[in-house]
């Protein structure tokens, strides 16, 4: 399985330099590259190159290797945009939304991300140092750090693409790893229910539950904070705006990766499964009112899932998605459902046998009862969409600006 690895690169500061004018010819020739395609439009790799490869190494002094992977990066960019408006994820067809998108090309940022292969970019592992390629020559021994896992899996199993990233000051290069993974657990002796929330973002079916309670508290006050940001309206403040929600996207981040690493050494260290529900499409379906949406459009349950099926990927634990439907109105010993059955968001009480829980509790059995009648038909179990919501700690995105012209 492929897994990205991100260390953080200590150069000079005349190697700095070198990396920040290559970064920005980059993307200066990948901006060009977009508004070429989007006046031809041409937006197949093949075809932009025949248009645009002569003159992006003649006027930005690239490299043919880097010439390549811009002409790549826009192309890729492109189809990005174009499958995402067939999928209605820009709106329909005149909504304000999809006309900006589509009035004007793709624009890249002056620090976007860019991809190097190993012919623009060599690892040391031994001396912990990169050899790069940058517009003003070759640079050698620019030491690298990050744990001593992170370390070990480059060293291990580093294969294809990295990518420069340039963020908040700091340079990091994103590694694409090949892990092993363990052999899959062909006969789980149960399944472990994973009930995912807002106020209580995990809840399994063992009686476990991880509370939500001080990360809502620090969303809520970031964004108070931000829309104090947002009416004073100067430069500084929408920098610290960046700044902020990138801070609350890695606190939940970390805390996704703690939540599932927990929940998949649970199952591991007891051969079971692991049954999660499929929520797609849950914040098109949920009718909220606007005080709440907020919350509900912050919730990373899409980024937590992921976490919890590559580590139980990595440790040959399976998952089982199941049906959400009802699961907090069913009662997990007499299977009755009814709605008075919720007696609060926090209490469970039965209308038919009186049994009495904690609502997340009482759901996560049923999502484990699910996932064993799934797993014992056989059915297909298909991972579901990824929903991309607010990000939660991912590398910057290269485009600011997004154009579908050609999609339906």
């Amino acid at each position: 399985m492929k897994l990205v690895v991100q260390v953080k690169l200590l150069p000079t500061p005349s190697q700095a330099s070198a990396l920040a004018l290559t970064l920005h010819a980059c993307n200066e020739a990948a901006s060009w590259v977009a508004e070429s395609a989007f006046d031809r439009k041409v937006f197949r790799n093949f075809d932009l190159r025949k248009h645009t490869y002569c003159e992006v190494k003649a006027r930005w002094g690239l490299g043919a290797q880097a010439a390549q992977h811009v002409i790549k990066k826009v192309a890729d960019a492109y189809a990005t945009l174009i499958s995402n408006t067939r999928a209605g994820n820009l709106g329909l067809p005149g909504s304000a939304h999809r006309r900006r998108a589509t009035e004007r090309p793709l624009a890249f940022r002056a620090e976007a991300a860019q991809p190097y292969d190993d012919r623009m970019l060599s690892w040391q592992t031994e001396s912990r140092t990169v050899s790069i390629w940058t517009t003003g020559g070759r640079l050698k021994g620019v030491s690298y750090t990050g744990s001593a896992v992170q370390l070990e899996t480059i060293a291990a199993y580093r294969r294809g693409e990295s990518d420069l990233i340039h963020r908040d000051g700091s340079w990091y290069l994103s590694a694409t790893c090949e892990v092993p993974e363990a052999a899959p657990n062909a006969d789980p002796t149960d399944f472990l229910g994973v009930d995912l929330g807002i106020v209580n973002i995990a809840t399994t079916s063992d009686g476990e539950i991880m509370a939500g309670r001080q990360l809502n508290r620090l969303r809520k006050r970031e964004r108070y904070l931000r829309s104090k940001l947002r009416r004073k309206g100067t430069k500084a403040a929408r920098r610290r705006i960046r700044r902020r929600r990138r801070k609350e996207a890695r606190r939940t981040r970390d805390i996704n990766h703690k939540i599932a690493k927990h929940i998949v050494a649970e199952a591991e260290r007891t051969g079971r499964g692991i049954g999660l529900e499929n929520l797609t499409g849950i914040r098109v379906r949920a009718r909220l009112r606007k005080p709440q949406r907020a919350t509900l459009h912050s919730w990373a349950f899409a980024q937590l899932g992921e976490f919890i099926a590559y580590k139980a990927r990595r440790a040959g634990v399976p998952v089982v998605y199941v049906d959400p439907a009802y699961t907090s109105r069913t009662c997990s010993q007499c299977r009755h459902m009814d709605k008075a059955n919720r007696v609060s968001q926090a209490l469970f009480a039965c209308r038919s046998c009186g049994f009495v829980d904690h609502a997340d509790r009482n759901g996560s059995r049923n999502i484990r009862a699910r996932a064993q009648m799934v797993w014992r038909r056989g059915a297909p179990s298909p991972a579901p969409a990824i929903e991309r919501w607010p990000d939660a700690g991912s590398a910057p995105q290269p485009v600011m600006r997004r154009n579908a012209s050609l999609a339906p």
